[in-house]
């Protein structure tokens, strides 16, 4: 950051941020309780210490530079380490904290746990916001650069600093439409690897854990195609004679769309579902509260204990 010694502000720094998460001078101004002339001349002062426009006009909204998108993740990390450091004994009034997290999840999280994480927000912390962002289709530091407080999934930390702090196993079960042809009858690995199938992979991958699982027993499946999350796989097979997969904690989502789950008679690996974060956050009242809020919600919802290894 081209920050001059008379730019050095915390409050600019702080400001800064909202601007670029909100990319409006007036959403910003509304969320630092600012008059909107004051928020611009705020913006005039970050533009000067910066030396860099930092939002510019793209018709009727406002979108940041190159130069502005490369460095929130460290204005990100500043904020919030000033935060933590400010912070009386590590506690937080959560009636009057006012706050967005970011989260990093894949749409069925979303889809299966957002209502009841929603709810417990609402009740506890009224002044915070959740913002979900789904996973990339490309692999990204998202934690590290800032651009995401909390992910929740099948994480692996990406970067070898990430706490990652597993919730439970989950298994994946199939699913197709109500009165395919492949629910009738016993199911058997041939059967199920003769029917055409739909993948979910963000990054368009057209194999497997399933194929690897097929392949051991010399058998194989046609896929027909892929798509970017399970929410919209559930759609596309709820219109067809495809065949997915899903985690057995989205079983009442695919209900809900007419969908019936079954078991995939195969051996297939489970999945280790829980969080990660970047240590920054670690003493953090806030988010260990909503740590603290996703480590108890998460596997009871989805039917399972509670197990914490970090």
């Amino acid at each position: 950051m081209r920050v001059t010694q008379s730019g050095l502000d915390l409050n600019l720094l702080v400001a800064l941020d909202v601007l670029l998460e909100e990319a409006s001078v007036s959403r910003a101004a509304a969320r630092l309780h600012l008059s909107e002339p004051a928020m611009s001349r705020t913006l005039g002062r970050i533009r000067k210490a910066l030396g860099d426009p930092v939002l510019v006009r793209a018709g009727r909204t406002m979108v940041p530079t190159p130069h502005a998108l490369a460095v929130h993740g460290e204005v990100r990390a500043v904020v919030e380490r000033a935060r933590a450091l400010f912070l009386s004994g590590g506690q937080v009034d959560l009636p009057t904290l006012t706050r967005t997290f970011t989260v990093l999840a894949h749409d069925a999280f979303a889809a299966t746990f957002g209502a009841t994480l929603f709810s417990r927000v609402a009740r506890e912390a009224p002044g915070v916001r959740l913002r979900f962002l789904s996973e990339s289709h490309v692999d990204t530091p998202a934690l590290r650069e800032g651009v995401a407080d909390l992910e929740v999934g099948v994480v692996d930390g990406g970067s070898p600093e990430v706490r990652v702090e597993s919730l439970f196993e989950e298994r994946m079960v199939g699913v197709a439409r109500a009165g395919h042809p492949l629910l009738r009858g016993r199911m058997t690995a041939r059967r199920f690897a003769a029917a055409e199938h739909l993948i979910v992979s963000r990054r368009g991958r057209l194999e497997g854990p399933v194929d690897t699982a097929l392949a051991r027993q010399g058998l194989s499946r046609r896929v027909v195609g892929t798509v970017g999350s399970y929410p919209a796989s559930l759609f596309i097979l709820r219109e067809s004679d495809l065949v997915g997969l899903i985690a057995s904690q989205a079983r009442p989502l695919a209900a809900e769309l007419g969908l019936e789950a079954f078991e995939v008679p195969l051996d297939l690996p489970t999945l280790s579902f829980g969080l990660a974060w970047h240590p920054r956050h670690d003493a953090d009242p806030a988010h260990a509260w909503l740590r603290g809020c996703a480590r108890e919600l998460l596997p009871a919802v989805a039917g399972h204990p509670v197990r914490r290894t970090h």
